[in-house]
């Protein structure tokens, strides 16, 4: 045992140590930073949201984190009302944060043409023409005369005698001869996938940027003669709207796994479940047109998806840049995809316009998240923001390199070449 005089004279220099150890831990305290140790648990939260909030505190320039971000934190809620919906969202998020958020989204630029690529030095001809020979399916409403870019100007028609002299022969269909001297250009166009070229092209037209003339699907004239009205409301009893006719195996089975576990209308002959495949005026008049008083179920395929906040969209092909109408419609229509396609479907739509089916780790997983933001009004209105904040990413560019411009950028590339002065290709 210490004597009592041993004890005090220990005590005296036991003091000033425990206050010098006192201060160090208030001074250690004070600057350490538990916020990354308080996140809420993730409950009916997705996993990219988990990896978003790490960067968000980890990160020297924060994430902003917007609605679709935070699935699950807001109360689940019925709702129907566009209107109504973009007013929460504007007070709950804004254009502010959601254009910060995408400021520094990176898109791979080449995925998509430029459609000004030649310089204006390099035509040869101030006017170019191109025959439509064998492109049956193309619409007649490109037909006429274009005021384009450099002063050029280009006829495209399917009238033999208004391209008498034509400086390019236009087939869909494949064609087995190589071109002559002093004949037109040879074009051949192939929108649909895969990708074969003919072999006895000049200019070889496709859905890819690596072709000599690029055409995408996002265009107009792939619903001319439709019905476009679009409703103010969604439905709030059926969260997604299919139409297939073209009843793959392969599509079919996806289908199906997806649409067992969401609340749907199939409107096409693929696993219908609407009482036939012309159902949709029935269920939605205000999609008749009144100048085709016999209606086909292609008349009013946009109006009828309008009505539905998801369109399940599902490609023939996965394959790097074809991106067809089955996405594209539902983006005109206000509907928001539920993509199954292109690897780099990024680089060819709106950021946050669309949900990535291969961003899931099951079609269970999916189906939940589509369900989560039908229940959340906030988290949905932000699939439309691009639109209404401006935020395009590369789909400014999509719809330039579309359909709907190809006689001008047709004609510049004859130009550029000479027309029926081209130098002869070297077979392959």
């Amino acid at each position: 045992m210490t004597p009592p005089s041993s004890f005090n004279s220990n005590f005296r220099y036991l003091v000033p140590i425990l206050g010098f150890m006192l201060l160090c831990t208030l001074f250690l305290f004070s600057n350490l930073d538990f916020s990354t140790y308080s996140v809420s648990p993730a409950s009916d939260a997705s996993v990219s949201s988990l990896v978003t909030t790490t960067k968000a505190l980890s990160s020297p320039s924060p994430v902003v984190l917007t609605a679709v971000d935070s699935i699950g934190s807001r109360p689940k809620e019925t709702f129907s009302d566009l209107i109504t919906t973009f007013d929460q969202w504007d007070k709950e998020v804004g254009c502010d944060r959601f254009q910060a958020k995408f400021k520094g989204w990176k898109v791979n630029a080449s995925a998509v043409q430029e459609i000004d690529r030649h310089d204006c030095s390099e035509l040869k001809m101030s006017h170019a023409s191109v025959y439509v020979k064998l492109a049956s399916w193309v619409p007649d409403i490109l037909d006429g005369l274009y005021q384009c870019r450099c002063g050029l100007s280009c006829l495209w028609t399917r009238n033999e005698a208004l391209a008498d002299k034509a400086d390019v022969w236009l087939w869909v269909t494949f064609h087995l001869q190589n071109r002559t001297e002093g004949d037109p250009l040879h074009a051949f166009f192939q929108i649909e996938a895969p990708r074969w070229r003919s072999g006895h092209e000049d200019i070889f037209i496709s859905y890819h940027a690596s072709s000599e003339v690029q055409a995408t699907y996002a265009g107009k004239f792939f619903r001319i003669h439709r019905s476009y009205t679009v409703p103010n409301n969604k439905r709030d009893d059926v969260l997604v709207y299919w139409s297939s006719s073209n009843c793959l195996s392969h599509r079919d089975e996806t289908a199906k796994k997806f649409l067992s576990l969401v609340s749907h209308h199939s409107m096409g002959k693929c696993l219908n479940n609407v009482g036939g495949g012309d159902m949709a005026l029935t269920f939605y008049p205000d999609c008749q047109m009144e100048e085709n008083p016999i209606p086909h179920w292609w008349d009013h395929l946009h109006c009828a998806m309008s009505h539905y906040k998801f369109v399940l969209a599902i490609e023939n092909t996965f394959t790097e840049s074809y991106v067809t109408e089955k996405l594209f419609y539902a983006l005109d229509a206000g509907s928001v995809p539920i993509y199954f396609g292109a690897p780099n479907v990024w680089d060819l739509v709106p950021p946050n316009s669309i949900i990535d089916a291969s961003k899931f780790k099951s079609i269970e997983e999916l189906a939940d998240y589509v369900k989560a933001v039908g229940e959340d009004p906030v988290a949905y209105a932000e699939f439309h923001a691009w639109r209404r904040c401006g935020v395009l990413g590369n789909y400014g560019k999509v719809r330039d390199a579309s359909l709907d411009t190809l006689p001008c950028r047709l004609c510049e590339e004859a130009s550029v070449r000479g027309g029926r002065k081209a130098s002869l290709r070297t077979p392959s």
